[in-house]
């Protein structure tokens, strides 16, 4: 790790971690809670029409674990890339994890490195009608020229919900999204979604999204001058002995500068069990052609698995 990395992990968790330490103390019963340790092991593979394989397992250890929204640890990864069928490449990383209340705002944070530069993602939203969310991360490209040259990008941005009523609600996005060389990406989005059966869980949405790109083709990751795309989603959730789950399918259409009209395809399954014995497991899949790294004819598809115990 370079000094700078070491100084900002630290600096990092003495401003996020006072919270959750000061909270352990307040009272007897939450600092009982509050002293409970998880540790988490998760594995995410993905794939896609280039034959670029993409293998991520992690380790998460929570010295300090109260529920899901408060939480303070550490977290090893092991990643494998195959860009294009070309060869793996191997990356190791190690991020500090957080979650946090503070006053009626929700903080999550990964914060980390790859030994060569700072990594991860960091949010924070409220629950008033109203909602706001501020979110940050940067990643690496996974192509050939961005695993070789290191590009990476910084995408930060901002998201509001407008509710018209109880079933009824717009949520509006913008972000800037920066990568290594000179590109930067604006993006828009914005979501209609209709609860359609309350107590089934079921909700009919309308998903748009559009970039433009300030200085496309700099490299080899996909990159048009602009890309746009409508998606209806029809999507279920449902609970079980405890259980969560969910499924989402939509069919829609996408376009970009460089190519003509086309479908595009979504399909998003989760599974979330109940803490029981201090266990809990998740597992998820996810299928969509939206492009990344190619034009016109692509597919992605990712899956992944995470167990975890609280002592």
């Amino acid at each position: 790790m370079t000094r700078l990395t070491i100084w900002s992990l630290a600096g990092f968790a003495l401003i996020w971690g006072q919270p959750l330490f000061a909270q352990a103390v307040e009272v007897e019963s939450e600092a009982v809670q509050a002293t409970s340790r998880a540790i988490g092991a998760d594995l995410h593979y993905s794939f896609d029409a280039d034959d670029t394989e993409v293998i991520k397992t992690g380790l998460n250890l929570d010295l300090l674990y109260k529920n899901p929204d408060e939480y303070l640890g550490f977290r090893l990864e092991k990643v494998s890339f195959n860009p294009l069928g070309q060869g793996r490449q191997g990356s190791e990383r190690a991020y500090l994890r957080v979650a946090d209340k503070i006053g009626g705002w929700k903080l999550k944070a990964s914060a980390g490195t790859d030994g060569d530069t700072l990594l991860g993602a960091a949010s924070i939203h409220n629950e008033a009608r109203f909602r706001q969310e501020y979110f940050v991360e940067r990643e690496i490209v996974e192509t050939p020229q961005g695993l070789a040259r290191g590009i990476y990008y910084t995408f930060a941005g901002a998201a509001l919900d407008l509710p018209i009523d109880d079933r009824n609600i717009f949520t509006f996005i913008g972000g800037l999204q920066a990568f290594t060389g000179d590109n930067v990406r604006t993006h828009l989005r914005a979501n209609f979604v209709h609860v359609v059966k309350p107590d089934w869980g079921l909700s009919a949405q309308l998903r748009t999204r559009y970039f433009r790109s300030s200085d496309p083709g700099e490299f080899d990751y996909y990159s048009p001058r602009w890309r746009a795309e409508i998606l209806p989603v029809l999507q279920l959730r449902r609970f079980s002995g405890g259980w969560r789950y969910s499924a989402a399918g939509g069919l829609g259409a996408q376009r970009d500068s460089e190519s003509r009209l086309r479908s595009l395809r979504y399909v998003n399954l989760q599974a979330t069990s109940p803490v029981e014995r201090n266990w809990a497991f998740n597992t998820g899949f996810t299928y969509t052609n939206t492009p990344v790294t190619s034009g016109s004819s692509y597919s992605y598809a990712q899956f992944n698995v995470g167990l975890k115990r609280i002592f």
